[in-house]
């Protein structure tokens, strides 16, 4: 399916469902212009569509692939695609990943997850099917022991592994810890989370030749996103022109015109008719790099954060901080784990090491300071009583919380009784 005229793909989601004639009951009826429509208000969205008695979809539910997302927080959701619309998607991802590196014939190992409705597995080895070179697909899964795994990549000689940074630095770890490494990996393929730093010298050590790099930005439920833009940050996509159009807004949904100012990530697809994205909060914040050319840079999650008892806090702040603080890279995950003992809220930083826990005792003290001094109101929170004081907790990566479903690390463990 081409892409539509805005004006057209407006007009369509209008007549045949319910849920944009309702959003869009007060506005002119011809519409042109992105901006004269409502950022669609996410938990209305997903009320509507809902598998029984949908109010979203444009049509019977009678043709489509369906998955899930969602599974990390909230409620389970459900997107849709015509098999015109999933082959158009994957077509235009397959391309991107030549931009990314893809190389005709590499070998590329698959190590997403899959089932569950979950889509990225499935999402990639199509992408790569239709990829315009050719390629070797070895769709392995995240879920594979990492003994077969390692021997499946080392008998094919496998140029590309991809997977979320989680399956990639767990298999790093559990490879260098058994003195192993895969010299013939030349690029390491992320996806579906961000890769920082202090991931980088535990991915370098098991894999000493491959380079780490984004395949690319796309959801499940907001579509195609950004195309990798190489170079020496992974967070920088280029939008998917003209597929989509991606619009960085501020608090006032206002568009975002100065470069470096940040906003959240708000997506319209130009080809997708059954379940219609105008105008859709992706779930990220970013900021321009270019905006003429329609480069931009994830700056991270727009609602990842965490409230301890009167406290505040970003993961990425406090990911921030811990990456500062820690000059020699010991670091390798981490994960904000929220407790309640005597009648108080307490956070537990759940820090990552290939080494013996007593090792870092000076670095754990370090990185306390460091966030106390830059968090005060946790400190003060603390004096008053409100609040246990921070805590660290040293683990091996691979006994970081990951979401069974996608391998994704889950960045903000709740363990307060909600009942």
């Amino acid at each position: 399916m081409p892409v539509q005229p805005l004006a057209e793909l407006i007009r369509f989601a209008r007549h045949n469902s319910p849920f944009y004639q309702e959003l869009y009951a007060r506005l002119p009826d011809r519409v042109t212009h992105l901006t004269e429509l409502p950022v669609v208000p996410q938990a209305d969205f997903w009320r509507a569509n809902s598998p029984r008695h949908n109010r979203l979809l444009t049509a019977p539910l009678d043709e489509a692939v369906v998955f899930r997302s969602g599974g990390t927080t909230g409620s389970p959701k459900f997107s849709y695609y015509t098999r015109t619309e999933w082959r158009e998607f994957t077509a235009a991802f397959g391309a991107g990943l030549v931009t990314a590196g893809l190389r005709p014939g590499h070998r590329v190992a698959d190590l997403f997850y899959a089932g569950d409705l979950y889509a990225s597995f499935n999402f990639l080895l199509d992408s790569l099917h239709r990829s315009p070179v050719a390629n070797v697909r070895l769709p392995l899964g995240g879920a594979a022991p990492w003994e077969s795994t390692a021997a499946t990549l080392e008998e094919f000689g496998a140029q590309v592994v991809a997977g979320t940074p989680t399956t990639l630095c767990s298999l790093a770890e559990r490879l260098t810890a058994a003195g192993r490494t895969l010299p013939d990996v030349e690029l390491l393929f992320f996806g579906g989370e961000c890769l920082f730093a202090d991931q980088l010298p535990l991915l370098e050590a098991a894999f000493p030749h491959a380079d780490a790099r984004s395949l690319g930005y796309a959801s499940v439920d907001a579509g195609l996103l950004g195309e990798a833009v190489p170079g020496s940050d992974p967070r920088v996509h280029r939008a998917f022109t003209p597929y989509t159009l991606v619009e960085i807004l501020d608090e006032a949904d206002l568009p975002v015109e100065a470069e470096g100012a940040p906003g959240r990530l708000v997506v319209t697809d130009l080809r997708r008719r059954l379940m219609p994205v105008l105008r859709y909060p992706a779930g990220d914040r970013a900021a321009w790099v270019d905006r003429d050319a329609g480069v931009f840079r994830i700056l991270g999650r727009a609602e990842e954060g965490v409230r301890v008892g009167p406290v505040s806090l970003y993961t990425q702040d406090v990911h921030d901080i811990v990456t500062a603080t820690d000059a020699t890279g010991e670091v390798s995950g981490l994960q904000l784990v929220v407790r309640r003992q005597d009648g108080r809220d307490g956070l537990a930083l759940r820090l990552a090491t290939g080494e013996p826990a007593g090792r870092h005792a000076a670095l754990g003290e370090s990185i306390t300071k460091a966030v106390l001094e830059q968090r005060p109101l946790y400190a003060n929170a603390t004096t008053a009583g409100h609040v246990n004081p921070l805590a660290v907790e040293w683990v091996r990566l691979r006994d970081l919380a990951v979401n069974n479903r996608t391998g994704k690390l889950i960045r903000v463990v709740d363990e307060r009784p909600h009942s």
